[in-house]
């Protein structure tokens, strides 16, 4: 049985597992109830939405957008690749030719047509799918909030990587999951800690409802689980009865051409979620998930009960898309613009940023991960980074634990290589500054790091 309000510790191995404490309320005296100042009825909300916080990464949008501002926070794709002109035409051909469909009512399971194209994109991973299985979302995160949904009470408790997607947390959150994280080194989720994690929990009478894992160039840490590594993960969660939540919007944009093969493609219980909103168009907020069938029913009806059903507008914008265009060159276009970037990113921190700091090398995706010297808080230092007209994400947005104040999420997707060296130029003398009072008032000097300075982490390109 958890503590209601203490959270759980065990030893294992030489890690520790923390359990966060269960979200139930204590219970409150009648005769103080009854004195209390009556609440008004737009603020009698629901004990589950004590744990809905805006986060971090949201809060700084506003600042981050101002043009003044090099932000390296926000994870926005960079459209200028697309073929506007051409798509336009073709919204113009759909509503003309098909409006009385698609401005109408659809399946809450998602048009058929899309749901078949997105077997065929799936299949570029090794995963073979029947559309049957699949169900269109309002984005992947939609995705993600309903099988949370339908898998989580309060108290439950879920496994992600530390750290881990800000977005997952808040849904986790806001159904009173707890989160235990689990640790990841240069080539993604270490298993032999997952294992600990496990029995840990085991010798306590918990099982996880799931593990949730982003295995291609993770958001926030830039990583990829290694091809060796990925079996090994689903052995272990098969073996303790958990089940696994694979999150893949990156996985075709890859710099090295290798193609991961999805976790879905080795284990057909595994719950896949993927998204456009990466590859093609993110406003158009068209996403999906890849259920086992005895799991399919049940999504489509909490679909129903979210939305009714998802847009056919938008599902068969990017059906058109993905028909009548070559989007795997779409995919390619956007890659190189990426690994430009990319490359801008990582010359740039080479160039600028103080000793004692460290940062992976993503072969993918949008995201670099940096540490900083001992005694520097990226939290604290984030006023004074937007003062000198740099934003970034900081670490303690993406752990449920309260941990990462030493890190901080770089994203190089949607500014310009120039813009990124100036942010990165930026960003370095920021650091400096804080290093400098820590030496101005006599603060310990940060020990010499394990690792030499730089991208001391290799490209996970392990295929």
């Amino acid at each position: 049985m958890f503590a209601p309000h203490a959270p759980l510790s065990s030893r294992s191995g030489g890690s520790t597992v923390t359990i966060p404490p269960s979200p139930q309320q204590p219970d409150v005296p009648v005769e103080r109830a009854a004195a209390a100042a009556p609440v008004p009825p737009s603020e009698r909300f629901a004990a589950r939405t004590s744990g809905m916080v805006a986060s971090e990464i949201r809060a700084l949008f506003a600042v981050a957008s101002r043009p003044e501002v090099v932000s390296l926070a926000g994870g926005m794709p960079n459209l200028a690749a697309l073929p506007l002109d051409a798509l336009s035409a073709d919204v113009g051909d759909l509503v003309a030719r098909e409006g009385q469909v698609a401005l109408q009512y659809g399946s809450a399971q998602g048009v058929p047509a899309l749901r078949a194209q997105i077997c065929e994109v799936m299949r570029e991973e090794g995963i073979e799918a029947d559309p049957n299985d699949v169900v269109v979302t309002v984005g992947s995160q939609m995705a993600l909030d309903l099988v949370t949904r339908l898998f989580c009470d309060p108290g439950d408790v879920v496994l992600a990587e530390g750290p881990s997607y800000v977005g997952a947390l808040g849904s986790f959150a806001a159904y009173q999951a707890r989160v235990v994280h689990v640790a990841m080194d240069e080539h993604g989720l270490v298993p032999e800690l997952l294992e600990q994690a496990l029995r840990s929990l085991a010798a306590r009478g918990v099982t996880p409802k799931f593990l949730y894992t982003i295995p291609n160039f993770h958001n926030p840490a830039g990583v990829t689980l290694a091809v060796e590594r990925r079996q090994r993960v689903l052995d272990l969660c098969a073996e303790y009865g958990v089940g696994v939540v694979e999150d893949n919007p990156y996985g075709l944009l890859g710099f090295s051409g290798t193609r991961y093969p999805a976790l879905r493609s080795l284990d057909r219980d595994v719950i896949y979620l993927g998204s456009f909103s990466k590859t093609f168009a993110s406003g158009l907020r068209v996403g999906w998930a890849l259920v086992p069938p005895a799991v399919r029913d049940r999504l489509v009806l909490a679909a129903e009960s979210a939305t009714l059903c998802p847009p056919s507008f938008t599902q068969m914008v990017v059906s058109r898309y993905l028909a009548k265009h070559d989007w795997r060159a779409q995919v390619k276009a956007y890659t190189e613009q990426y690994r430009e970037r990319r490359d801008a990113m990582l010359a740039a921190l080479e160039t600028y940023l103080p000793e004692g700091c460290t940062w992976t090398v993503p072969d993918g995706g949008f995201y670099v991960w940096v540490t900083l010297p001992e005694g520097v808080d990226a939290k604290a230092m984030l006023p004074r980074a937007v003062t000198a007209r740099v934003a970034y994400a900081s670490g303690t947005g993406f752990y449920a634990d309260g941990l990462g104040s030493r890190q901080l999420r770089l994203s190089y997707c949607y500014p310009t290589p120039e813009r990124i060296t100036e942010g990165v130029r930026r960003l370095a003398g920021v650091i400096e500054a804080e290093l400098d009072v820590r030496r101005t008032f006599g603060l310990p000097a940060a020990p010499a790091p394990e690792l030499r300075r730089g991208s001391h982490t290799p490209s996970p390109d392990t295929a």
